[in-house]
């Protein structure tokens, strides 16, 4: 599925890709690239509770997942990133487990843990 990235105003980027577009900049008025990074980690991660709940019966409107990064004040990158996955208190204590492994399914985080490598190159656009 090839992404195509076009170019707004000062620092409006958007990716366009199946009929969506995302819109990015970095003066808040869209979410940073960055942001939209980190944000797919825990909703990747959503999905999978959410589907691992729906396939049991359980309702997810009281469940709520909270993100967390830890920066090494060094490099200024990202070192650690913690997922709490908050049950409500009649959540089955027999599932708790399996919650947390149907979290580790994510697939965003199973690129982070095998990263792909990322080429970047030139070509002249054709005229018409």
């Amino acid at each position: 599925m090839p992404m195509q990235i076009t170019f707004g105003p000062a620092d409006r980027v958007d990716a366009r890709f199946d009929g969506h577009v995302v819109a990015t900049d970095q003066d808040g008025s869209q979410p940073a690239p960055f942001e939209l990074f980190l944000a797919s980690i825990g909703t990747c991660a959503g999905i999978y509770v959410s589907r691992f709940c729906r396939k049991r019966g359980i309702p997810t409107d009281a469940i709520r997942l909270v993100q967390t990064e830890t920066v090494d004040p060094q490099s200024g990158m990202v070192a650690g990133i913690e997922i709490e996955i908050q049950l409500p208190p009649e959540f089955p204590e027999s599932y708790r487990d399996a919650v947390i492994r149907s979290a580790g399914l994510c697939t965003v985080k199973k690129h982070l843990e095998s990263p792909p490598a990322i080429a970047v190159r030139t070509s002249t656009l054709e005229t018409a």
